[in-house]
């Protein structure tokens, strides 16, 4: 599977200058606030590959995890040495988002059958060091998602929103494995997955948008590459997914363009108002509306992370659409809510909440460790679950929980 950027970097001669450029920033060694290679049972990594997966994945891989099905199938996660558990955590979760059953949409409300397909049809993610660059020597069947595109929420890389050195590539890449082994692919090379009438959807959807010039922008030899590899509903739908959670909201070299500029949409508007079908898409058929993992915040995050859209914090495109976080570390943090009924748990420094009204538009309830406060008005700051955070800021007055 081949995404627009690794097409341009493989391409000839004429893109060499770009590839020493990438190479050189991409070199440097960024330090990741978590020790990489331990084995951690609280969170379900472990350092033993299963046996039945091969020696080959014992020798590149050090560490392990996975995605139970319904009927008890695998979906296996291994990982290399550079990887950290937060990355290998939040690839997993990406993962499980995908396979999280949406009520009463028309393709999602019942996933069993899909993750069940995918452990049936064998699919591995697996976590490699580095970058996309084929320098890595790892040979072995799964999807492939590197370290340096993997961005967890509160890091260096996410906070700034690399592009060049770090593009999160999570949502793509795993989307890549759920649509390969468990959606299913039509046409030529087809695979038959757990969603037939759904891929048919997408095609619909992807033709109409390469017909008009609404993705495959400018990039005529990628588009015939995977034309012949059957992957055009794959890259479309992965450019999409992209676009609707506010990945490429921060990219400053195109003001309307995502996905390097070969998709129409840069945002969830734009989807909406540019690819009417893609639209549809994104409407009740299969993706949630937010993302439905519990995001752990990296614990070198310092100041105040927000879950509202802030035009002045890039990070914001993405965070807008979390729902539940978990403060990791040591360090005060604060926290500005969105309006999605929050989940927010404290670290092990002093937390605030912080709301958008006076005190007097909420209601505050305390139930041994936990606060629920419930803002008043529809559609602003929701109605939150807070556990270890000692303060609470509204508009007109701060309440300090422990008094």
């Amino acid at each position: 599977m081949h995404s627009y950027l690794c097409w341009k970097i493989s391409s000839k001669m004429k893109n060499l200058f770009f590839i020493i450029l990438l190479f050189f920033s991409c070199s440097k060694k960024d330090k990741h606030t978590q020790i990489v290679g331990e084995e951690n049972l609280e969170l379900r990594i472990y350092n033993e590959i299963p046996k039945n997966l091969g020696s080959e994945y014992s020798k590149y891989f050090n560490r392990y995890t996975n995605v139970i099905t319904p009927n008890g199938g695998i979906i296996h996660i291994v990982a290399q040495s550079n990887l950290t558990d937060e990355q290998i955590i939040r690839a997993r979760n990406t993962l499980e988002h995908f396979l999280q059953d949406f009520p009463s949409s028309r393709y999602g409300a019942d996933k069993s059958k899909l993750a069940n397909k995918m452990a049936e049809n064998g699919a591995i993610l697996t976590l490699l060091n580095g970058q996309d660059d084929g320098k890595n020597p790892v040979n072995v069947n799964g999807q492939a998602l590197f370290e340096n595109e993997i961005q967890v929420e509160g890091h260096d890389w996410y906070i700034n929103q690399e592009y060049n050195n770090h593009r999160d590539a999570t949502y793509e890449e795993i989307l890549h494995l759920v649509h390969d082994y468990g959606i299913g692919i039509d046409g030529h090379n087809s695979f038959p997955g757990a969603l037939p009438e759904f891929q048919l959807k997408i095609r619909e959807a992807q033709k109409n948008a390469l017909k008009n010039n609404l993705w495959g922008i400018g990039a005529i030899e990628w588009i015939k590459e995977l034309d012949q590899e059957n992957s055009l509903t794959q890259e479309y739908l992965a450019s999409l997914i992209d676009s609707y959670y506010g990945l490429w909201g921060a990219w400053e070299d195109s003001d309307t363009h995502g996905m390097w500029g070969v998709y129409v949409g840069k945002t969830r508007a734009e989807i909406y108002s540019e690819d009417l079908l893609g639209g549809k898409l994104m409407t009740n058929d299969f993706f949630h509306p937010y993302l439905t993992y519990n995001a752990r915040i990296d614990n070198g995050f310092k100041g105040i992370f927000s879950l509202k859209y802030d035009s002045l914090k890039p990070y914001t495109n993405h965070s807008q659409y979390l729902k539940d976080i978990t403060l990791l570390g040591d360090n005060d943090v604060s926290v500005s809510i969105n309006q999605l009924d929050n989940n927010i748990t404290g670290n092990n420094g002093k937390n605030t909440v912080l709301f958008t009204g006076n005190r007097s538009e909420y209601i505050v309830k305390a139930s041994k460790n936990i606060t629920y406060v419930t803002d008043r008005y529809l559609e602003r700051d929701g109605a939150n679950v807070l556990e270890k955070i000692e303060i609470l800021r509204f508009n007109d007055e701060t309440l300090l929980l422990n008094e």
